[in-house]
Parts: structure tokens; sequence; C-alpha cells
């Protein structure tokens, strides 16, 4: 297994944990102000959440390139087939949906119409090209199909996430199998 790292690199590790935290942090704020009346309360979250959905979308391209790029460490070899291929499995749909949530969400404001841009941390971040200015009437249906895209994948997120958990912790406590201490470099 020569050139195959034990653990994964330092930034990996970082930007997951970076990308966790503001997952996490953003699927709350969205089910927050969600079911808000409106008002200033709500746009302040909107306004947190589109922030964050930002955040997600760039540390989300960030790990797929950086995972793209390197060799990931090697599950043990005792592990059986079936949990290889779930492993591989819900690691791709993790990746995909870190990246489609947001994707879609940009999509859907960026088709509402007369906005031109949101906040990204009191900055400006532009509205997705193709869609930005669209007319009211077009716009509504690819808005509605964004806005659909965008809650069902964040449902599957909110699903997926302690199924992960739940996949790690089972390995570091039943298992034994040091598959967790590749991601969390306090473990041994």
């Amino acid at each position: 297994m020569s050139g195959i790292p034990l653990k994964y690199s330092k930034p990996f590790v970082v930007l997951h944990w970076l990308a966790a935290t503001a997952v996490i942090a953003n699927l709350t704020v969205g089910l927050i102000f969600a079911d808000m009346p409106r008002g200033p309360e709500r746009y302040a979250l909107y306004r947190l959440h589109t922030s964050l959905g930002v955040a997600v979308l760039l540390l989300g391209i960030a790990l797929v390139l950086l995972r793209i790029g390197r060799k990931v460490p090697p599950l043990p070899i005792e592990m059986p087939l079936w949990m290889r291929i779930a492993a591989k499995a819900s690691h791709d749909l993790l990746y995909t949906l870190i990246v489609l949530i947001p994707l879609a969400g940009w999509l859907m404001v960026s088709v509402s119409a007369g906005v031109h841009g949101i906040s990204f941390f009191g900055l400006e971040w532009p509205a997705f090209p193709y869609f930005a200015g669209m007319a009211h009437d077009p716009g509504r249906e690819y808005r509605e199909a964004f806005e659909t895209l965008h809650v069902v994948a964040a449902f599957g997120m909110i699903s997926l996430i302690p199924v992960h958990v739940g996949a790690a912790l089972y390995h570091q406590y039943w298992r034994r199998d040091g598959v967790l201490a590749r991601m969390v470099p306090w473990i041994k």
C-alpha cells in the first residue's frame, strides 16, 4: 500500500469539519426561518442562511476537488464488501448533496424577480448568470423546481447525517477498526 495515506490530510480534515459545522448550522437555520412569519427576524435568518449556503458551496467544491486530487486512506481489509459499497455510496451522496443543496438554493434565489445577488456575510454574491434578472412569469416554474430540489435534498442530508455519524461511531466503538481515527486526529 505504498503511497496510500493511513489518515486523511490535514487540509482535508479541516475542510471536512468546517463543512460539517456549516452544513449542520445552515440546516438548523433553514428549518427555523422556514416556519417564521415574515419580518426582520426572519429576514436576518434568511441572510445568515444564504451566507452559510455560499460558504457550504465553496467548502463542498473544495472538498470534492481535494478528494479527487488525492488518494484516500484505505478501509480496513477485514471490512465486508457490503460495508465498503455502503461507505462509498454514502460518501458519494454526501459530496453530491453538499454541493447540490446550496447550488439549488442559489439558483432558486437567482430566479426570483428583482434579485441581482445575495448576501455573503455582508459581501455581494452575484445571482447565477443565466437566471439573473429573469422575468417573473417564466422564472416561477424554475424557482419552484429549484426550491423543491433544495428542500428535498436538504431533508435527504438531514436523513444522511445521522447515518454517517452512526457509522463512524459504530466503527470506533463496536468494530474498533480505526476508521474514525482517519478523520479525527486525536483518536488513536
